[in-house]
């Protein structure tokens, strides 16, 4: 018998194991049209200051994941539209690692950079509170080494490395003016062999106060015996593509805008990679601000003339370019599958699938992933002694929206502990302000309860709006997200895209009631607004609580 249930455990492990080799195709976002062209964004997702690298004929990508764990997800693609998660450089925790029960909003990584070099992917970002770090591997799928703080620094951001012909190595960065009371500059400073530590103070190499404030973001190339820094300017949601140039590291630098929005409608078009393919085309990845929805990444065409790039469509023939909505796919030599970003889970696997991230450095006692009953179980834990609302909470399971438009519907069932009253769960829209199906354990039972938190970021009270008393605790939750533009002029969809989410409950999983009222979603700090869920309980001191098992989460059309 004991042999029959290894047989079939290993057999469970198989299947999953070929299902996560599957690729994924999202119902609600596909950028690859299937005739050759390609729709923008690429993805429609917050992969927020998008950097990639090409080794070969494999592209990798990552992005600022700010205090998410795991952190700096790495995404895959063989045309650099078609993509999907395969890891993260920072699975558990960022340094340092001391209370995993809040999250630090807005803090940790920003703005990462992706590179190979000598058969290993480095990855440089800046925490803002701390300085430059680094994690390399051979594979990018894992391990990865843990960070290494390579300049220490308040306001060290924007980190991104430069490997010269004659063995010495760069790193380019920019200042927080938050924390380093400084702004709109670049630097340099020389790195050791390794590549773990600065060994030379930085030097302002570029001053964009005058034309350029807000520069920031900068990646380091080098071509035909150039230096190039590429970086944004004009602010997050307004900005343009700015690049330097000079022959010599220090510089001095000249520069040029070679990317901006024109008569698109694409803002902000700015702070990304060059790549290339293997065929000899070169691209640019960037991101545009949506607001409620975050950054979202674009792909665009790009051409060199006169050793400067050109990024988009040149109309005038001016040097600068503006985006394309559709264009013709990457030349990569092939055509390869379809697939996106993972979002749908049967949480039918023993780890977390790639696609969730928790809301601080994980505590390993939050959740277990039992893939052979197929559920993942979120134990209630408590939430901090000075609890405001979920703001404060760090064990938020939370994944990016997908699309513009689209459906979130899980299916749990709720277990809480009886000697004591209070533990919750339920599915949640997350950011600044949040909303959501609140399934709690009360004096008269269960309830569930559509609430809001307007400002929670402020330490605002969650309000509820309309409440049930359920008589089972399997219950099927629902969101559906909704948008339009408010006024057709407005070229900023940051201030222009208007997002609301509409509440509704199932006790079979066929017949959906609304309940509550309709919610605008909003961001969160530097990122957009997530979907999920959660299991807490009351900051009492207890040997045990109750749990909520988790049987899907899945992301629809309708």
């Amino acid at each position: 018998m004991k042999r029959i249930t290894q047989i079939v455990a290993f057999c469970l492990l198989t299947v999953t194991h070929l299902a996560a080799q599957k690729n994924y195709v999202s119902e609600v976002w596909v950028s690859d049209l299937g005739n050759g062209k390609y729709k923008n964004p690429v993805l429609y997702a917050d992969y927020s200051d998008p950097d990639a690298c090409r080794v070969g004929e494999d592209f990798y990508m990552t992005s600022s994941s700010f205090n998410c764990l795991p952190g700096l997800q790495i995404l895959y693609s063989k045309d650099l539209v078609n993509w999907t998660i395969v890891g993260a450089a920072v699975p558990d925790a960022l340094p340092p690692v001391e209370a995993p029960e809040r999250p630090e909003h807005g803090n940790r990584v920003w703005a990462p950079s992706i590179r190979h070099h000598n058969g290993e992917f480095y990855i440089f970002w800046g925490d803002p509170d701390q300085g430059a770090f680094m994690v390399k591997a051979k594979d990018p799928k894992g391990p990865w080494t843990e960070p290494a703080l390579v300049k220490a620094g308040k306001g060290i951001i924007d980190t991104c490395p430069l490997w010269d012909e004659d063995g010495k190595v760069y790193m380019v960065h920019a200042y927080a003016g938050s924390r380093a009371g400084l702004k709109s500059v670049i630097a340099i400073c020389e790195l050791n062999k390794e590549a773990t530590k600065a060994i030379t103070p930085s030097r302002i190499v570029f001053d964009g106060h005058e034309a350029h404030e807000t520069c920031e973001g900068p990646k380091f190339y080098k071509k035909n015996g150039y230096y190039y820094i590429f970086h944004p300017a004009g602010g997050v949601a307004t900005g343009w593509q700015v690049v330097l140039r000079s022959k010599s590291v220090y510089g001095p630098y000249e520069w040029k805008t070679v990317l901006a929005q024109g008569s698109s409608p694409v803002n902000g078009p700015h702070q990304g990679a060059w790549v290339d393919t293997p065929t000899g085309e070169d691209w640019f990845l960037h991101f545009q601000d949506v607001g409620a929805y975050g950054r979202i990444m674009h792909l665009q065409p790009m051409k060199w003339v006169n050793d400067w790039p050109v990024i988009g469509i040149d109309k005038d023939g001016d040097g600068c370019g503006e985006p394309v909505l559709t264009y013709k796919k990457p030349n990569v030599g092939k055509t390869y599958p379809i697939c996106t970003p993972q979002e749908s889970d049967e949480f039918d696997g023993y780890t977390l699938s790639p696609q969730w991230q928790w809301h601080a450095n994980i505590n390993e006692k939050w959740a277990y992933y039992a893939g052979n009953k197929g559920y993942v179980r979120l134990y209630s834990y408590p939430v901090v002694k000075d609890y405001r609302n979920l703001w404060d909470v760090a064990n938020l399971l939370l994944q990016k929206t997908p699309s513009d438009n689209f459906t979130a519907t899980m299916k749990l069932t709720f277990s809480p502990i009886q000697k004591y009253k209070g533990e919750r769960t339920g599915l949640i829209v997350m950011g600044r302000d949040y909303a959501g199906l609140i399934l709690e354990n009360t004096d008269k039972g269960l309830v569930l309860s559509q609430v809001e938190c307007i400002k929670a970021e402020k330490g605002a009270p969650e309000e509820t709006n309309t409440s049930v008393s359920l008589s089972q605790n399997t219950v099927y939750l629902k969101v559906r997200f909704e948008s339009h533009l408010k006024d057709g002029k407005n070229r900023n969809m940051r201030e222009n895209l208007n997002v609301m989410c509409n509440f509704s409950y199932s006790l079979d999983g066929k017949k959906f009631k609304t309940l509550g009222k309709p919610f605008k979603a909003r961001e969160g700090q530097w990122i957009g607004a997530k979907v999920g869920t959660f299991c807490t309980r009351p900051a009492i001191v207890t040997n045990d609580g109750g749990w909520a098992d988790v049987d899907w989460f899945r992301i629809t059309k309708k």
